[in-house]
């Protein structure tokens, strides 16, 4: 499970007038504490303060305490957030008043709400979700000269009637669609799902959320949803153009960078060099797109390149798959 992101929103808070605070100066609990699901995987949190806190020259904050699907807890002077996460097991968060600065003073009591987990029968969500994306060159368009695939697969429930239908949904950001090309089981029962192109930026930092629901005449279908890290899901493309060259001693590689919306530098890439004759592979690492080595007798070379986008750029990730292996043969090879 990806972590999930926090935005804040909201107006500050502060209560202050002339008096200092006295021992039985209490803090009231926030009032009208709200969770809502306004998109995929995300909700609002939203609270208001005490109108009967006695005003004193204190400035007053909220401890936000997040209970489920995934416990965490922070501190914030707004008065509501927005939350990214998963919603089939269903969400609740606690909300306290805390002095923001004077912590002699003690926090009010917690007040909670929910939203609870979607209807549906046991065993009918799908399982084993998987999802993955890939970056193509767009032709048709400067402005967006990358386009983003993703491709999803799943199982089906394991207690889902025969009649169960699945569809489903991405969020990325803002924007928002609904799977259109199915691949489907023995039963006509949609298992996989391929997006030619989304509004997926392959180099944000945003999470992916999907989202998969159901329908049947025979029982309540239960939705399931997930989010992954762009980093982790992305399949980067293998190294393009490479060529080999002998010349005397030096065996001469070079690629050129995969098909990425990341500029040059930002990959690291991996080479395997293996002798036929000897029968052993040579592996180098490196983040130029150059690679000379010294050779010592005659033999047969296959070269394959693969790539990965550096840490300097992104969250590390997989790499991509080795580049098709190309041959090159001492000259003097009989």
């Amino acid at each position: 499970m990806a972590p999930a992101s926090l935005i804040l929103l909201g107006a500050t808070v502060i209560l202050q007038v002339d008096l200092l605070p006295d021992k039985k100066f209490l803090l009231l609990p926030p009032v009208n504490f709200t969770i809502k699901a306004i998109n995929l995987a995300q909700v609002l949190l939203r609270w208001e303060p005490n109108t009967d806190q006695e005003q004193r020259n204190v400035q007053l904050g909220y401890h936000v305490k997040i209970n489920a699907p995934q416990e965490e807890d922070y501190e914030t002077r707004n008065t509501e957030s927005r939350r990214i996460t998963i919603l089939h097991k269903g969400f609740s968060a606690s909300v306290q008043t805390v002095p923001w600065s004077d912590r002699s003073l003690q926090p009010s009591s917690w007040v909670s709400a929910e939203l609870r987990a979607p209807p549906g029968s046991p065993g009918t969500s799908i399982v084993n979700l998987t999802c993955t994306t890939n970056t193509k060159a767009n032709n048709y368009t400067h402005l967006r000269p990358y386009q983003v695939s993703l491709h999803c697969t799943w199982l089906v429930g394991k207690d889902a009637p025969e009649d169960t239908q699945y569809f489903l949904y991405y969020r990325y950001g803002s924007w928002t669609e609904e799977c259109q090309e199915y691949s489907k089981d023995t039963l006509q029962r949609n298992i996989a799902c391929w997006f030619p192109r989304t509004f997926i930026n392959s180099k944000g930092r945003d999470l992916l959320a999907v989202y998969v629901n159901g329908s049947s005449e025979e029982a309540v279908i239960k939705p399931f949803d997930e989010l992954f890290a762009l980093h982790a899901i992305d399949r980067v493309n293998p190294p393009a153009k490479v060529t080999a060259e002998i010349e005397g001693t030096c065996l001469s590689i070079q690629w050129e960078k995969p098909v990425s919306a990341f500029p040059v530098h930002c990959f690291d890439y991996e080479v395997k060099i293996y002798n036929t004759r000897k029968g052993y592979f040579q592996t180098e690492k490196m983040t130029t797109n150059t690679f000379i080595s010294v050779i010592d007798g005659i033999s047969e070379y296959s070269i394959q390149v693969r790539a990965a986008v550096s840490s300097v750029c992104r969250a590390v990730g997989p790499p991509s798959e080795w580049s098709e292996p190309i041959y090159v043969e001492d000259s003097k090879t009989e």
